[in-house]
């Protein structure tokens, strides 16, 4: 007899006879001899009775067939059979239709949801081919039934879900040291140690890309300057020697020499040995410089997945204050001032400058000529973003400015805006960890579904019980999701997984990953604080005190909750303000297809990027950050500020400077600028007319470089249209 049905879905319900009754119903209602209920009830009995304990739709429905072809009523058993089919192809209709938008290179948001993903490639079709049908998989066979319901309700939405059958990780920070000294195998290849900085730059560019076809987001390296310093002398000895070739003299107390900085000079008026020391410090300086620029054209060319995909990629770089050091920064600096091809932003890798006081930020300190210059550069090219180490949350205790493997106490982090940093399991480091996965909680839905309560504070309590309702889901399916990833084994990952995760150079290749992975975060977002304190109090926290205090407590309480799960799970859970791209308008629009146009809440095709004072609010850029600095310590899972500046930038560095004083001055975690500038591809002419659209020397469509959420894109045909809706109502900050 038939207790229970598993539905297509995956869901486990009681069995129902009436569902049998009613699909016979309608196959005879259809037919000239119309409605025989002995012959229902008689079929459906035996269905019933006859029936597996446990069986699926499809067995039940395959038993009436059989029933109805049995009996007399042929003809009810051609229209029960012709209704299934049609059924049938109507479930398949809705991947039928993706299919087709995707072949035929369709503008939408299935093709745009990653600005950083062609999508029109055939690489990049086959990936959305994947993705679109893995989806439902995981839906299906994946996920509890409380988090299917909180999807389909449009409560949650789980980031990287067409790679969670894969059980990848997000992202890491390498340790790029061990690489560069020891090699790595990963798959078929093998990397031998650098031993100058020409090499050690294209390992660099090998350990980004490689991590990249191995996860689903980003790749960092957190201290690119201390890193690929002891190469800058490696190879300054390569020059002395060839000077020895050369010369015939013996030069090795050359090698170690104490040099104050790596600059070029001319020769002319140097003789003997200090000609000699010059020479080969120019050449070392321009061999660093070359290693830069190919660094950096590597990164916006060399494509992953599938080669569909430049590496999302991120550099951590400031606080390196040899002479070594200074000279990669400078040079990186250097060469992305330059551009690449005939002048053009390189969108990759995001570079992140590290501001801390005593070494790469004040007058006296020994990288501020450094600083200017990469205020310089952000002026022109957008990055270096700044981090601020002196923001209270990123500092460390550890942390000492003798220590030459300081780097490892710093914070780093990486694409849009991931942090790692804070540790219950292990080190507090950036460096071998990163974020495992990350739910994003849709807060403006559960508001408005509050706002039909009068009383304002009934109102508030409830959105909050609501709040803690959904976090609990959210916690529990971020659980289940690390479970599911810990069943990897070591050489699922290759590189991953031998290299660049802490502790992960002690796992065979048949060891599960568990033991090491916890050291990641499991992250809790959330987008459109500004929609969801409109909903409650009829103003967003830019515009009101009051809306400010709510919002600093419902992020709070998103705080309190991750730690209280930390402590259930054993787990180091997070809560990230949420870069929202792709999902920038999807939330929105289901919100308004339940609930209609709601002034101020889902009357654009967006949602606010999380905490973000909104795109569209007229306020100074010191307003801007008072408001939203105090939300930088609560989202410890990452954040960043920013701020729209009109007018030409690029011999505006004191205007980068101002941004970087307010967020020392307000406590801001990570930052950076946006501004106008367009390019043009042929002949390399720039300015930051907002009004231009062609260059005026040769008609050519300008590239005008955008933001679209931490990282830059070249051109807005891959956006999808509610970062694009966004993007038209960005106003100027003054």
């Amino acid at each position: 007899m038939i207790q229970v049905v598993e539905k297509r879905d995956g869901r486990v319900v009681g069995f129902n006879e009436e569902k049998i009754k009613a699909a016979i119903r309608k196959a005879m209602l259809s037919t000239e001899a119309g409605e025989d209920e002995s012959l229902i009830q008689k079929i459906t009995d035996r269905i019933g009775i006859g029936g597996k304990e446990r069986m699926t739709v499809e067995e039940i429905q395959d038993r009436v067939e059989i029933e109805l072809m049995k009996s007399a009523r042929k003809d009810v058993a051609k229209r029960y059979i012709a209704y299934r089919d049609k059924r049938s192809i109507a479930r398949k209709a809705k991947t039928r239709d993706v299919f087709l938008e995707i072949i035929e290179a369709k503008n939408n948001d299935i093709t745009r949801e990653n600005a950083n993903m062609n999508a029109d490639s055939p690489a990049g079709m086959m990936m959305k081919f994947a993705s679109e049908t893995t989806k439902p998989f995981v839906d299906d066979y994946l996920l509890s039934a409380e988090a299917k319901t909180a999807v389909r309700n449009n409560y949650i939405h789980i980031h990287d879900k067409d790679y969670y059958p894969t059980k990848s990780l997000t992202c890491v920070q390498h340790p790029l040291d061990k690489i560069l000294s020891n090699g790595f195998v990963a798959g078929h290849g093998e990397s031998r140690p650098a031993k100058r900085i020409e090499t050690a730059a294209v390992i660099a560019c090998i350990s980004l890309e490689t991590a990249q076809n191995e996860m689903h987001g980003g790749q960092a390296i957190p201290a690119f300057d201390f890193y690929l310093a002891p190469f800058v002398r490696s190879s300054f000895i390569e020059e002395v020697q060839n000077l020895e070739t050369l010369t015939g003299n013996d030069l090795k107390h050359l090698y170690h020499t104490d040099i104050k900085d790596f600059i070029k000079l001319p020769l002319d008026n140097l003789e003997g040995e200090e000609r000699l020391l010059q020479h080969a410090v120019n050449k070392t300086v321009a061999r660093v410089h070359q290693a830069m620029e190919a660094f950096i054209h590597n990164m916006n060319t060399i494509h992953s997945r599938g080669g569909n995909q430049v590496v999302f990629s991120s550099i951590n770089y400031g606080t390196d204050t040899s002479a070594e050091g200074r000279c990669v920064i400078r040079e990186l600096l250097n060469s992305t001032y330059e551009g690449v091809g005939s002048g053009s932003t390189a969108i990759f890798p995001i570079q992140i400058w590290k501001k801390k006081r005593g070494v790469s930020y004040l007058p006296e300190d020994p990288n501020y000529d450094l600083y200017k210059l990469a205020c310089k550069v952000s002026a022109r090219r957008f990055f270096p973003n700044f981090l601020n180490l002196d923001a209270s949350f990123n500092r460390s205790e550890e942390w000492r400015a003798d220590d030459p493997k300081r780097y490892y106490h710093e914070v780093a982090t990486m694409g849009c805006r991931t942090r790692v940093y804070e540790n219950r399991y292990g080190d507090k480091t950036s460096i071998g960890r990163g974020n495992l996965s990350f739910t994003t909680i849709n807060i403006v839905r559960l508001a408005i579904e509050c706002m039909a309560i009068v009383d304002k504070e009934e109102r508030i309590e409830r959105f909050f019980e609501r709040l803690d309702e959904v976090l609990d889901i959210t916690a529990k399916q971020l659980h289940d999701r690390f479970n599911f990833q810990k069943g990897a084994m070591a050489k699922q990952f290759p590189l991953v997984m031998s290299v660049l995760w802490n502790g992960s150079e002690n796992l065979k290749p048949t060891d599960s990953i568990e033991s090491v992975i916890n050291q990641g975060t499991l992250g809790i977002g959330f987008i459109g604080l500004a929609e969801t304190l409109i909903a409650l109090l009829g103003k967003h926290h830019g515009e009101s005190e009051e809306a400010q205090n709510l919002g600093l407590r419902i992020v709070s309480r998103m705080r309190s909750r991750a730690n209280e799960y930390s402590e259930k799970y054993n787990h180091n859970y997070s809560v990230l303000a949420t870069p929202a791209e792709g999902l920038s308008g999807k939330f929105t629009k289901r919100d308004r297809a339940s609930f209609g146009v709601i002034k101020g809440v889902t009357d654009k095709d967006y949602y606010t990027n999380s905490n973000h004072i909104p795109v569209y609010y007229h306020c100074s850029p010191r307003h801007k950050a008072k408001v939203e600095a105090p939300y930088h310590e609560l989202t410890r899972g990452g954040h960043i500020f920013y701020v729209e500046i009109d007018g030409d930038a690029t011999h505006n560095e004191e205007a980068i400077m101002q941004i970087v004083d307010m967020m020392d001055k307000y406590n801001i975690g990570y930052g950076s600028v946006n501004h106008n500038r367009n390019h043009c591809p042929v002949c390399g002419y720039e300015n930051a007319d907002i009004n231009m659209s062609d260059c005026p020397h040769c008609n050519t469509p300008f590239e005008t470089i955008q933001r679209i959420t931490g990282y830059l894109v070249g051109t807005t045909d891959r956006w999808n249209s509610g970062k694009l809706a966004e993007l038209r109502d960005r106003i100027v900050h003054k």
